[in-house]
């Protein structure tokens, strides 16, 4: 009963702007990985923070769960209804409020897609940095803490936003942070809120720092004959300081399915993709240098180009591996979890990752933004093998418990989600009941984003 009113009274606010239809409900309900179809009990569509407050004082006045959704690209589960209620679509409140570029700054809203503000910025010559690959939403990106290929370079949201607006669980809204590149002014509420993944509020609109692009670019791929050179290369790149914007890693698996679905033909072995920023000067420099660290662990020539169109061919490709990767195992599911180790912990990470996932028999190509220690597994669950799934778990099991023996933490950017919560303990002690009590101070009645990333919740 306490739904219906609830529903009745949304659909009073937002009229057609709230669904229960089947489409709507499932759309909403399923995500990019594993987890089972969770649809919520129905849809919203706000366009104001006036109206995002309204729904969440309804939900709140009712018990009713709130979700929010923005582009749906999370890989653990973090925009599924777990418990019902409604899921706050923010795709219709995606605008550039305001651009200063004498600033460098931007306010944005949260459904705004990160590749629609890249184009927004064009004409500035000014970009936002932060590049997860999908075409996420900057509010789902704050949300989840993201990062990305240019990470290594730049940060990730962490980094890049200087100031929130959030409508929180009794539908209070309030402004984290300002404009100001600092302050020592009171607790960090722009931190608290980053990577809490809508537990703790509905983040409404965005201030985020912006940078200048840069006058030379360049970049490039080299193969190497193991993943272990791979690997090296990279520890010794950042152990020197090498500037690099983006350096990534794909290993011989993830090649192949970018030779079938993208047409290149890369050598099926593990490749390191790069990028470097700077003056022309500068650029060409650091590709010399780079292309001699290459040579000094067995990779092959590095070939670089500071032409766009073969820029951006190059991070097209990286950026859709995952879709690569399942157009090789047509009917497929995917288990993809990451972890995040020490840099100089990354080559037992990785070999040791790669070693368990061959033991297996199963599929599971490796890639990532191993520059900063980060790399994916994408765990092929078959249509055909009835205990893939259970395989899957157990080696994204053992991924996580070896980054957390190695100094490391169980997610690097995927988030925690549904999936993880069974290694926050571990990995935080005392402090996961510490977030818990935060949780419980600001949604006594639980009903922001239940059964994800806290204790109790």
């Amino acid at each position: 009963m306490a739904l219906q009113d609830a529903l009745d009274a949304l659909s009073a606010l937002l009229g057609e702007r709230l669904s229960r239809s089947k489409p709507d409900l499932e759309a909403h309900g399923r995500s990019e990985s594993h987890f089972a179809m969770t649809p919520p009990d129905a849809v919203a569509w706000p366009e104001t923070t006036r109206e995002v407050q309204e729904i969440v004082r309804l939900c709140a006045r009712h018990g009713v769960p709130v979700v929010g959704w923005g582009a749906g690209t999370s890989l653990e589960g973090h925009a599924l209804a777990a418990r019902g209620g409604v899921s706050v679509d923010f795709t219709r409140m995606n605008r550039v409020l305001d651009v200063r570029p004498e600033d460098m700054d931007v306010t944005v809203q949260p459904g705004l897609t990160r590749r629609a503000l890249e184009e927004e910025l064009r004409a500035t010559g000014l970009f936002f940095p932060v590049d997860p690959g999908a075409d996420a939403s900057i509010g789902g990106m704050a949300a989840t803490r993201a990062s990305g290929t240019t990470t290594v370079r730049y940060g990730s949201m962490r980094d890049n936003v200087l100031a929130l607006e959030v409508v929180l669980a009794d539908g209070r809204v309030i402004r984290t942070g300002s404009r100001a590149r600092k302050s020592a002014a009171g607790y960090d509420l722009t931190a608290l809120m980053l990577g809490s993944e809508g537990t703790l509020g509905l983040i409404t609109e965005l201030t985020l720092r912006l940078h200048g692009r840069p006058e030379a670019v360049a970049a490039g791929v080299a193969a190497f004959p193991g993943i272990g050179g791979a690997v090296d290369c990279v520890i010794e790149t950042i152990q020197m300081g090498l500037p690099m914007a983006r350096i990534e890693f794909v290993d011989a698996a993830s090649a192949a399915a970018f030779n079938a679905y993208a047409g290149t033909d890369l050598p099926e072995r593990p490749h390191l993709l790069v990028e470097l920023h700077g003056s022309e000067t500068a650029v060409a420099e650091q590709a010399e240098l780079f292309g001699a660290l290459v040579a000094e662990h067995g990779g092959d020539a590095f070939e670089w180009s500071t032409r766009e169109e073969e820029r951006r061919h190059l991070w097209r490709m990286r950026h859709n591996g995952y879709y690569a990767i399942m157009a090789a195992h047509p009917g497929a599911r995917a288990l993809v979890t990451d972890i995040c180790v020490p840099i100089s912990r990354l080559a037992e990470a990785v070999e040791q990752t790669q070693a368990d996932i061959a033991a297996s028999g199963m599929p599971g190509p490796i890639l990532g933004h191993v520059g900063d220690g980060n790399f994916h597994a994408t765990l092929i669950v078959r249509p055909d093998h009835a205990g893939d799934l259970d395989t899957a778990k157990g080696l994204a099991h053992r991924m996580a418990e070896r980054a957390l023996r190695l100094g490391g933490t169980v997610t690097g950017e995927h988030g925690v989600g549904m999936g993880k919560t069974g290694y926050m303990a571990e990995e935080h002690g005392e402090g996961w009941a510490v977030m818990g009590a935060i949780k419980a101070a600001l949604d006594p009645q639980g009903i922001l984003n239940p059964g994800k990333l806290v204790p109790g919740n």
